[in-house]
């Protein structure tokens, strides 16, 4: 089906080099360290993933707060205290995500671990991590869903982006087998502990990997269910950031110095919104009507596949899509106006020059031609796209949280705007949907 070749998320078509890379992979990468200049529109080098803009320093932290598979998982971007002595976060955590992306492209493993490993291994993310939390204001709060195949540090520029700004976003990790790799703990079995070196370690991880259907199968059966799931786990980490807003005790599985009591009543609870991408888009859309303290949301480049119309009659609070120009399809589109309403704003625009990889942060961490050859590149320059994605955020959420900051001066994004925006979709709707959809 069209829809689930557009849909493929940056991960996935990163790796598809990698079987011709491995008598050559120096011809086939350009790492972050090597200055370059990208895309027609480009005058900025590549550099790697950019700095957040915003008065604020970043940090990040990870929290499991149960072991088991029913606890939340998520990476928690916020302003911090900036200092030396805290270390920028590494962007891929953990080899098993290499190994998650080589079984979702059925490439072998030790291929896919020492390509990426050699090539991404060092990378790290422009956020402080473990750093302190900046206390002494309230923050709005922005929960994260990543798209089919990512997980919760793959948007680590767009998250970095909306934290240096004043907001908390709470990136969640899915679990529900739509990620490329994510894990939980679980007690060893006394016939597993018997086994054991080290048997005074009470608890193991457990890897989940990404799920597809069977060749030939209806693909709508497991995205449905998924995006269930998903929601709920959206919905958990909120009331899990409430929690942890009204000084309830954390308890992490994962091992961290971070001082959670510093967040106690620094998030400002009636100015929460949901976002996300592709999959995680739908996600977000989904987590709406589902829960009314999401007071917006915010859907880039939505895959609307998994989702029933007769969801959207139940959603009351305003949207906007942020669409790529190379991705999108008409009958995706139509689904996302039959989210338009009278009452309420519903926004939809499209970034020229932009393709599905211009939001997760593989698009910065790619030579041109690879980039360009693998669509994780578009015409426009990553760096210029990643600044009209987060600044058309920012206005959106200043407008619906009731924001007293500057965010207003890119309200013209909304309206599609802009050098490099449009209202509205760059398709041939049919006639009836043709002067809604500006």
């Amino acid at each position: 089906m069209a829809h689930v070749t557009r849909r493929s998320q940056a991960l996935v078509s990163a790796c598809r080099i990698l079987q011709r890379a491995q008598k050559s992979p120096a011809t086939l990468f350009v790492t972050h360290k090597v200055p370059r200049t990208m895309g027609s529109y480009s005058s900025v080098q590549f550099c790697g993933i950019p700095q957040g803009k915003g008065p604020h320093a970043v940090g990040c932290t990870d929290l499991m707060s149960d072991h088991t598979i029913q606890g939340s998982f998520l990476r928690l971007f916020y302003p911090c205290i900036d200092g030396d002595e805290y270390e920028e976060a590494t962007w891929i955590p953990r080899r098993e995500y290499y190994l998650g992306l080589a079984d979702t492209l059925k490439l072998n493993r030790t291929i896919v671990d020492f390509i990426l490993s050699y090539y991404f291994g060092s990378i790290k993310c422009p956020a402080k991590l473990n750093a302190p939390f900046k206390s002494g204001e309230k923050y709005p709060l922005v929960v994260f869903s990543h798209g089919l195949g990512a997980f919760r540090t793959l948007y680590s520029a767009f998250c970095i982006g909306l934290a240096s700004q004043g907001f908390v976003v709470a990136a969640v990790e899915h679990r529900d087998e739509s990620a490329s790799a994510t894990f939980y703990l679980r007690e060893h079995s006394s016939a597993d502990s018997s086994e054991q070196d080290d048997a005074s370690e009470p608890l193991e991880e457990v890897w989940i990997y990404n799920k597809a259907p069977p060749p030939g199968e209806d693909e709508f059966p497991l995205r449905f269910e998924q995006v269930q799931k998903r929601t709920d786990e959206c919905l958990q980490a909120l009331d899990l950031l409430l929690d942890i807003n009204a000084g309830k005790p954390v308890n992490n599985a994962l091992p961290s110095k971070f001082n959670w009591l510093l967040l106690k009543d620094s998030i400002d609870v009636q100015k929460v919104a949901v976002a996300g991408h592709s999959f995680g888009a739908a996600t977000a859309i989904k987590a709406l009507g589902r829960d009314s303290r999401f007071r917006c949301g915010v859907a880039l480049d939505a895959w609307m596949y998994s989702l029933r119309e007769e969801l959207f009659s139940t959603i009351h609070q305003p949207v906007i899509f942020v669409n790529s120009e190379k991705f999108q399809w008409v009958n995706n589109i139509l689904l996302m106006k039959k989210m338009d309403s009278t009452s309420m704003e519903r926004k939809m625009i499209t970034i020229k020059g932009s393709v599905h990889q211009s939001f997760p942060d593989f698009t910065f961490l790619t030579g041109y031609l690879i980039g360009k050859i693998f669509k994780l590149k578009g015409e426009i320059d990553p760096y210029v796209g990643m600044d009209i994605i987060i600044n058309v955020t920012l206005a959106f959420l200043q407008r619906h949280l009731g924001l007293q900051k500057d965010f207003n001066q890119w309200d013209p994004l909304i309206d599609g705007k802009g050098e490099f925006v449009i209202p509205g979709t760059n398709l041939d709707l049919p006639p009836a949907h043709t002067e809604a959809s500006k």
